[in-house]
């Protein structure tokens, strides 16, 4: 069982990257029961939840944080503000949440059956008793923590709980809540069989933050759907983009914590160094509420300095726009400014036949040292970034071949299938490990 928090009307890279594991794991014969919580999960490919319903409401979550008496709510009001519509209405509103304004729902979440949410907990493993017993539930990231010691109890199920960039959230959080939900996470973690991370500097990362033994932590990469991405050609994508001038890309939520603004002062940069005729730029990604001001901004900078004819922003696309979008880059790069834990559109770029320039923080490293797909260069560093990004424009020919080198690694490592079977091998060790405990007692 995979159970994952729907983000509302936010394409969040955890939802897609759950949904495409569970999509795998079952075209590989195995029986997968995915549970979305809050919200409905925005998606670019088929929603592996959609015949299972939402639990913990995000409406009633937020009312019985707020509300001491609707804990006590009669079942006909609970149940019809779990509706779909509601919750698709309240997935707008979602969008313009902040991390510093959740730190008090956060820290009950975390503490589940004896925090606010407890009814929905109850509700949950209600429905759960009714279905087969899972033989491994996991859990989409440290913040479900609370969930897990009434499950495993109350299911006998072991808890496997992913690791996916949860820090840069927490970190988010005012005080005292930033501290206290550290320090339970700590606590929490006893109750979960094994951890799984998406990289090494993640992995790393979380057992120093958490205190977790190193064998406790696991390594599994993501992977991605590889429908839609066709295999390098002289003609593709590099040629076809330098035919028409080059094009510099950047696809991520359009936000300053993805370094957007960097990559722009970049574009600027080298527009003003003349040694890349006719560039332009093209921005992709997820643009929310939240976002627009920011993204606004953006557009004037580029105005003023007479550049937005030759920029390009394209915000929401769905997959057979986005493969396009990418296949149309000569360049990719989106410049974090914190330490990303993964990045899929690292490898959706790469797919696409498109090197990339990243900095050289989080796990970027240890994803161009697995591909070969690109360079680094200094984080938060305008120049530095202008300089890969041209020395690339410059050598089309280490271009194409850093792009056909990432391609390839990532149509051979790196796809859905190969996620799957490793988490598989995960679920078997837990497995193995809940074996040998009941034999010995």
């Amino acid at each position: 069982m995979q159970i994952t928090p729907g983000a509302g009307a936010m394409y969040c890279g955890n939802c897609l990257r759950d949904n495409t594991l569970v999509q795998a794991l079952r075209r590989l014969g195995h029986e997968v029961l995915m549970v979305p919580l809050y919200l409905p999960l925005t998606l670019d490919e088929p929603d592996q939840s959609s015949d299972t319903p939402i639990f913990f409401s995000g409406i009633n979550v937020y009312m019985e944080q707020k509300l001491a008496l609707f804990r006590r709510a009669p079942e006909w009001l609970h149940r019809a503000l779990a509706a779909r519509p509601l919750l698709k209405w309240a997935a707008g509103r979602a969008a313009k949440t902040r991390a510093a304004d959740l730190g008090e729902l956060t820290l009950s979440m975390l503490r589940g059956a004896d925090g606010n949410q407890a009814r929905e907990l109850d509700e949950l493993i209600l429905w759960l008793k009714t279905r087969p017993r899972p033989d491994v539930i996991f859990l989409s990231n440290v913040l479900l923590l609370g969930l897990a010691r009434k499950l495993r109890n109350e299911l006998g199920s072991p808890i496997v709980c992913m690791l996916q960039g949860e820090d840069y959230f927490l970190d988010g959080l005012s005080e005292p809540y930033r501290e206290n939900c550290w320090r339970l996470l700590g606590q929490l973690s006893a109750d979960v069989e094994q951890f799984v991370a998406l990289s090494r500097y993640f992995a790393e990362r979380m057992r120093e933050r958490m205190g977790l033994l190193s064998e406790r932590v696991q390594v599994v990469y993501n992977g991605i759907a590889l429908d839609g991405y066709e295999a390098a050609t002289p003609e593709n994508p590099l040629a076809e983009a330098n035919a028409n001038g080059s094009t510099l890309g950047y696809f991520a939520r359009m936000c300053r914590e993805k370094g957007l603004d960097i990559l722009v002062e970049a574009f600027i940069e080298l527009r003003k160094r003349g040694r890349v005729p006719g560039l332009k730029l093209r921005v992709g990604g997820y643009c929310g509420p939240t976002d627009e001001s920011f993204v606004a901004g953006l557009r004037q900078r580029l105005e003023s300095c007479g550049l937005l004819e030759q920029s390009e922003f394209c915000p929401n696309l769905d997959r057979p726009a986005k493969q396009a979008f990418l296949r149309s880059l000569s360049v990719f790069s989106v410049p974090a400014v914190y330490g990303e834990a993964f990045g899929l559109y690292v490898l959706e770029a790469l797919a696409a036949g498109v090197p990339v320039v990243l900095p050289e923080s989080g796990a970027f490293p240890e994803l161009i040292e697995a591909t070969g797909g690109g360079v680094l260069c200094a984080a938060r560093n305008v120049k530095a970034l202008a300089d890969g990004i041209e020395k690339l424009l410059l050598e089309p020919q280490q271009a194409r071949h850093l792009g056909q080198t990432g391609q390839r690694a990532v149509l051979e490592r790196f796809s859905a299938e190969a996620m799957a079977r490793n988490i598989l091998r995960v679920a078997e060790m837990v497995q193995e490990h809940k074996s040998g405990v009941a034999a010995l007692g």
